[in-house]
């Protein structure tokens, strides 16, 4: 138990952050604009930090139930983080717009981020690396859907109605993801596995495999610890990276892009390491995965909080986002459609990843 916790050092450090956070975070807003905005930098550090012990013991859970399964757990897992910050920063003087920009800026992370450089990357030393393309279809078609429903048709919706669709948009997540749910761990769970040849199976990175060997209770309980220990942090993370930002110039949706990164950033180490070992099922599995879990299962939560709040959030993307959404569902569509990837199709997704972060820079 001892050697266990040793290896929880992350955890220490979001602690010890979280104590000097609170005891220190009144001071800290007294002292200027760049001192508040270090110690919130130093505060998404720890929440990251964190979360790649959350994301660990998250893959030593995936490894022992195997796919689809395991894929389930490493992207709920990421969703959690991201709902669990999402909610502690609505709590303050936080944009009407956050959580639509938060859901964005995850998907141009999942999809054109992490699919994209871990397939360029992965093209570049394997070539073309194999997958099942019922995954991809199934993926784009369910991440299509849940978008258009939350973040499209809301612009057409009368501020007066805002109740009512928000309450069938609910459901409507529900259900998708149920019956999604249900395919996935039977029916049609061989959409999301791969059946790699024998000699491809021992070409993995056993020195990077998650530790078996740790008790299925201990993960349980340190992704929870963790999970704790992320809402501390985000609550003062979120004053004191709002009242840094506040007249700064800086782009109204950067708050967004941060909560994104720091749920994405497990995730693009496990996509990265499944790519260089040519594992592109993974990759798909938590890129894809990823993108629908956080439209599919963020929408429904912060929804049900608008209600119970009677404050509505502007969900409905701008025209900018709209066409970064469709080009890029448009090009997985294309690229995910064969049944392998290459260097080329991750480079058009980097590309789209690149350009979202300019249009992000820029204010659009």
């Amino acid at each position: 138990m001892l050697y266990s916790l040793s290896k929880e050092r992350f955890l220490f450090v979001g602690l010890a952050a979280a104590i000097a956070a609170y005891a220190t975070e009144h001071n800290v807003l007294e002292m200027g604009r760049l001192p508040m905005l270090m110690a919130a930098f130093a505060l998404v550090v720890a929440i990251i930090l964190v979360s790649t012990r959350i994301a660990h013991h998250a893959e030593i859970l995936a490894s022992k139930v195997g796919d689809p399964y395991g894929t389930m757990i490493l992207t709920l897992s990421a969703v959690l983080v991201e709902v669990v910050v999402l909610a502690i920063m609505m709590q303050g003087e936080s944009s009407p717009t956050l959580v639509r920009d938060t859901i964005y800026a995850a998907v141009m992370l999942d999809i054109n981020g992490i699919l994209g450089l871990a397939a360029l990357l992965g093209g570049i030393r394997h070539g073309e690396q194999p997958y099942n393309d019922d995954s991809g279809k199934t993926y784009g078609v369910m991440i299509l859907t849940a978008m258009g429903i939350s973040m499209v048709v809301p612009e057409f919706v009368p501020r007066e109605s805002w109740h009512l669709y928000s309450a069938f948009t609910i459901g409507a997540m529900i259900a998708l993801y149920g019956v999604f749910l249900r395919m996935q761990v039977g029916p049609h769970s061989y959409f999301f596995s791969y059946a790699y040849p024998r000699a491809e199976r021992k070409e993995g990175l056993p020195s990077k495999a998650p530790d078996e060997s740790e008790p299925t209770t201990f993960s349980i309980v340190v992704i929870l610890i963790g999970v704790v220990l992320i809402g501390a942090l985000a609550e003062v993370m979120s004053v004191l990276l709002g009242a840094g930002l506040k007249g700064s110039g800086a782009p109204p949706a950067l708050m967004a892009v941060i909560v994104a990164a720091i749920s994405a950033a497990p995730e693009i180490l496990t996509a990265l390491r499944a790519a260089l070992a040519n594992r592109m099922q993974s990759v798909v599995n938590i890129a894809m995965g990823a993108s629908l879990s956080t439209v599919i299962l963020t929408v429904p939560v912060m929804e049900a909080i608008a209600l119970y709040t009677g404050q509505p959030f502007v969900m409905a993307m701008s025209p900018t986002q709209t066409v970064m959404v469709a080009i890029t569902l448009i090009a997985a569509a294309i690229n995910l459609n064969d049944g392998e990837t290459n260097a080329i199709e991750g480079m058009t997704h980097f590309i789209l990843f690149a350009t979202f972060i300019m249009l992000t820079a820029i204010g659009l």
